[in-house]
């Protein structure tokens, strides 16, 4: 029974937490079986024992116990932990793979008829389904200091203009990548200066993150997307990522398509949470955002606002 009960629990909370944390243990099961005896049997009981007793001072040798048992989860975790391949790591996927198993789970569980199985099918769907999911092309950060930007080989490639170990290391969760918030590859192919960096796309475009004013007049002749926590200039000829879109919309994820990218959004128009709330006025959100415009370069006023002088001073 102790089996089974760990497997069903296992395989029905599975889906929440790859949709979450990006990873599934394969081992939980052999992590279970080997700590729930000891749980079950020693922990629990003598930490309930513990608890009776302290009003009389007796508690201490039911901690000692309950102290023993919990050596046992730690190595038991330790252990597996260690084994190879114990952490299996999992790409982001949209709410729909998520709702799949969720009715795949109800259906095995509810129903007592053949027409149980159909659950079964709907796990099976959502599996290659979360798998078919595209990783985006670029990830933008909701203030605009952060872009994350898929290179040739398949990886992540971070510019950024102020430093935050926690952001990356979410992006790189989502992206199912082993590598660390401080890794040297990440900034591999990326060229920064004082005034934002640059980094080549799949595809061979470039990508730059400008951080002053009188970088975007090079950036909006020679990148194909140009972000910015400024207002980006009008006549730019390059796709760009300015400040009110971020401040209206949080952070972006990008993904090419034949006509330019699609934009998924982390704060759609009209939405309103207690945390979050709608923006009065707010327009609809773009979904798309056009290929750069071809032909000969046109001049752009690269001239710092008033606005983005009084910043600097």
């Amino acid at each position: 029974m102790l089996v089974l009960a760990s497997l069903v629990a296992g395989l029905a909370t599975t889906p929440y937490a790859a949709f979450h944390f990006h990873r599934v243990t394969p081992y939980g099961l052999l992590a279970n079986l080997a700590a729930m005896p000891v749980v079950s049997a020693l922990v629990m009981p003598a930490g309930l024992l513990g608890l009776l007793a302290m009003p009389f001072g007796f508690d201490g040798v039911f901690w000692a116990i309950m102290g023993v048992g919990i050596d046992w989860m730690i190595v038991v975790t330790q252990t597996v932990a260690a084994l190879p391949g114990a952490v299996g790591r999992i790409g982001a996927f949209g709410i729909g793979p998520l709702i799949a198993p969720s009715a795949g789970i109800i259906l095995l569980g509810l129903l007592r008829t053949p027409l149980r199985w159909s659950g079964a099918a709907l796990l099976l769907v959502a599996v290659v389904w979360a798998a078919r999911v595209p990783p985006p092309d670029i990830l933008i950060s909701a203030d605009g200091r952060h872009v994350g930007v898929r290179g040739g080989d398949g990886r992540l490639r971070l510019m950024r203009t102020a430093k935050d170990a926690f952001l990356a290391k979410e992006w790189l969760a989502a992206d199912a990548d082993a590598r660390t918030a401080g890794d040297a590859s990440l900034t591999e192919g990326v060229s920064c200066d004082g005034s934002g960096c640059v980094t080549e796309a799949a595809g061979g475009a470039f990508v730059a993150l400008a951080q002053r004013a009188e970088a975007l007049a090079d950036d909006c002749e020679r990148a194909a997307l140009v972000v910015t926590a400024r207002p980006p200039p009008a006549g730019c000829a390059a796709s760009t990522i300015g400040i009110e879109r971020l401040r209206r919309h949080g952070a972006l994820a990008l993904r090419r398509s034949r006509d330019g990218f699609v934009i998924d959004v982390v704060k759609p128009s009209g939405i309103d949470r207690p945390w979050s709330p709608a923006v009065a006025g707010d327009s609809e959100a773009e979904t798309t955002i056009p290929a750069p415009r071809a032909g000969a370069p046109r001049a752009v006023d690269a001239t710092p606002s008033e606005a983005d002088v009084q910043a600097e001073d």
